[in-house]
């Protein structure tokens, strides 16, 4: 145990040691810097170039000996300060620790030249190059500085860095008196920015709306994404404006990353809510079709294009918020996509399966469909499975890749529906009044206003063990089972009232028992009048019935 703590010891007094030798090595240089410019090594060149441009120590024609102006116009010492600038706007924190001091420094990612780069990725054209036994900023580097500077600091935002500092250089809280105004100035801003859009949004756009007829989708589609385009135009005028305040490195290091994430976010909030605009445009245009199928895929529509605007908004703050590659991600995303393919053949089955069902159309939503084991209404077709509803009132949920591959009975495309029974009369009905009740018959189909007149079977079609039997067929134009049930229902009341009228007696299975009937006695058999009488009846029923069906008319 107490060789262990000698040991601790040990390693913490070296630390501890190798750190103090750092800081003195370190203070060393800059007292070096300090009475001249030491451009031996690439640490040397940083520790110029930033030490004589401190407030406290500031010296531009000490650093602008850092740059090499060979073939470049301009006046070093605006350059330097630019330069500087650029360092501060992009957010690019320098760690001297992390330089190389080798003044045979060699960078093997960039044909083993003499370069150094401070950050490829926001900077990939400044760095320094050994020219002879100096490290300086290349020509190249100091030609870019002019359109960097802009880039950095657009929209003459540029000028600004000489105007603040006009203020006061007075120290508050670590920071200067006119980026404490600047910080003022800049809030004071963005609160009324966001009152002007949203004022001009609010009475301006929604007032637009209702004098067009739309103040529905102005208030519940169009609002929401005003708003958030008014946050997104506030962080876009705060990284223009925030730079120009000249914050310390280390803190501007923290806002940076997050108004660069900011911005893709609020982009990406904006597309999803442009979705549910773009999705009840399309249910506008499904619900004036006479297809239901197209009303259930709007819904699978918005959450597709919702999930795509995600998964894109996911990658875009990864890369330009967080600052990370996402060229592995997306290798290693389709490396894994292939595995999980394999893995889920079924589930891509099913969609493949819902994407030909929402093309071929083999069905809509309310259609009463047969297949197999299936049996029932349609509810609702999702990108995996389908809800069926049986007659039992259960709920069948249907794999879509089963339904592709089945044959399909689809029942609601039928353009008729037919109805068949067989209408049974006793054996002692005349054939006369049979005939009268088949003329009957055909007149109730024709008269009634859902069934197809050019076709329908009404015949006296069989002799049957204990009836005689009118096979009665006929066919209902009527979209769902409910019509046709209703229209079942008027036809037979129909029915049973011309049987009545014409004294018609139905059939049922009995056994009946026949006695010889006495002079004095009457018999049990029915007796029915003459013919003439069952065609007076008729043409007496047919009047009736027709005077109610013009009645109804004009009601």
């Amino acid at each position: 145990m107490i060789h262990k703590l000698f040991l601790l010891s040990f390693f913490l007094l070296a630390f501890i040691t190798i750190s103090n030798a750092q800081l003195i090595t370190e203070e060393e240089d800059l007292e070096q810097v300090g009475e001249g410019v030491n451009l031996s090594s690439p640490y040397h060149t940083t520790l110029t170039f930033f030490y004589n441009l401190e407030r406290d120590h500031f010296f531009p024609k000490r650093a602008s000996r850092t740059l090499d102006k060979r073939g470049v116009e301009g006046n070093a010492e605006e350059l330097v300060i630019k330069l500087q600038q650029i360092f501060e706007g992009k957010g690019i924190v320098v760690r001297t620790s992390e330089i190389p001091n080798d003044p045979n420094y060699v960078d093997s990612t960039d044909n083993a030249e003499k370069k150094f780069y401070f950050d490829r990725d926001k900077l990939p054209g400044i760095y320094l190059e050994k020219r002879g036994s100096q490290w300086r900023f290349s020509s190249f580097s100091v030609g870019q500085i002019d359109a960097l500077h802009k880039e950095t600091y657009p929209f003459g935002t540029d000028r600004l860095l000489n105007i603040l500092p006009k203020i006061g250089n007075q120290e508050y809280l670590g920071l200067q008196l006119w980026q404490l105004v600047g910080i003022g100035i800049l809030v004071l801003l963005t609160f009324l920015a966001h009152f002007l859009f949203t004022f001009l949004v609010d009475k301006g756009l929604i007032y637009l709306m209702r004098r067009l007829g739309y103040g529905y989708i102005g208030e519940n589609y169009l609002l929401p994404i005003a708003k958030i385009c008014s946050f997104y135009l506030i962080v876009i005028l705060l990284s223009l404006l925030i730079r120009v305040l000249q914050l310390p490195v280390e803190i501007y290091a923290w806002i940076v990353p997050i108004i660069e994430t900011l911005k893709p976010f609020l982009i990406t909030v904006i597309f999803y809510k442009i979705v549910d605009v773009v999705a009840a445009y399309f249910a506008k245009l499904a619900s004036k079709t006479e297809s239901t199928l197209d009303d259930q895929l709007v819904p699978l529509i918005r959450k597709t294009l919702k999930a795509f605007v995600i998964i894109v908004g996911t990658l875009f703050i990864l890369r330009d918020g967080l600052d990370l590659d996402i060229i592995p991600f997306l290798t290693g995303l389709s490396i894994g996509g292939l595995a999980i393919a394999l893995a889920a053949q079924d589930t891509i089955k099913n969609f493949f399966g819902s994407v030909m069902i929402f093309i071929d159309k083999p069905f809509q939503v309310g259609d009463w469909i047969t297949s197999g084991e299936i049996d029932g209404t349609v509810e609702e077709v999702g990108f995996r499975s389908s809800r069926v509803r049986t007659p039992r009132n259960s709920v069948m949920y249907v794999p879509n890749g089963k339904i592709a591959d089945a044959v399909i009975d689809n029942h609601g495309l039928r353009q008729y529906r037919r109805y068949t029974t067989n209408l049974t009369l006793t054996y002692d009905t005349p054939p006369a009044l049979i005939e009268e009740f088949v003329k009957g018959l055909r007149e109730i189909v024709l008269v009634h206003p859902k069934t197809r007149k050019d076709f329908f079977t009404i015949y006296f079609n069989n002799l049957s063990s204990y009836s005689q039997d009118v096979l009665f067929t006929i066919f209902f134009e009527v979209p769902t089972l409910p019509d046709e049930l209703q229209a079942r229902h008027e036809i037979l009341v129909q029915v049973v009232k011309l049987a009545r009228a014409l004294g018609v007696r139905f059939a049922f299975p009995t056994q009946t028992l026949h006695m010889e009937s006495f002079p004095e006695k009457k018999g049990l058999e029915q007796t029915y009048p003459e013919s003439q009488e069952f065609q007076a009846r008729l043409n007496q029923f047919l009047a009736q019935e027709l005077t109610k069906k013009e009645d109804n008319k004009e009601d």
